[in-house]
């Protein structure tokens, strides 16, 4: 039962018009869509569970976890509005945070009695974002910043891209 948590740009650079008229987040939405309906036909989806996480400020960036139905993701899905920041570091720091959550009550992770490997249950994270200038209440940022943590990396290809973020 594979955790696939779709983490959506809503910052307000989503807005910008394609040459076909449509915006950044219409076609993110759309992608999502389409990767549901294809993800659907294949039988090994049964198990799934879908969250939305989005680049507004927590609580509020959780619009669908892991106990709703598809039918109130696809409803939250639809109903995404880009405004604010871009916020990466923010939001990744969230999407972590609700799949160690889901790890914890699922009880995959057994603090101070180690992992249980044969309760495996895979997440996999996508971003979908339009890559523009990140930015927070602090201004322009060169370097995504995970809250709560006292490093800070330009690229997520080396082994401290994987470090978790801990307070």
């Amino acid at each position: 039962m594979p955790i696939l948590l779709f983490l959506i740009d809503t910052s307000a650079s989503m807005n910008q018009r394609t040459d076909l008229g449509t915006s950044y987040l219409d076609i993110a939405k759309g992608a999502v869509e389409l990767f549901l309906k294809l993800r659907a036909r294949d039988p090994a989806s049964r198990g799934d569970r879908y969250m939305l996480v989005t680049y507004d400020e927590p609580p509020y960036c959780i619009k669908a976890g892991w106990k709703e139905n598809h039918a109130t993701f696809m409803s939250e899905l639809k109903n995404l509005q880009a405004s604010g920041l871009t916020t990466l570091g923010q939001a990744l720091r969230s999407s972590f945070d609700l799949l160690n959550l889901n790890r914890l009550i699922s009880g995959i992770d057994n603090y101070g009695q180690g992992r249980n490997p044969f309760f495996l249950e895979p997440s996999i994270l996508i971003t979908i974002t339009d890559g523009n200038k990140l930015t927070s209440t602090a201004g322009v940022q060169e370097e995504v910043i995970c809250p709560g943590v006292a490093f800070a990396w330009t690229g997520f290809y080396g082994t401290r891209a994987s470090r978790e973020c801990t307070n």
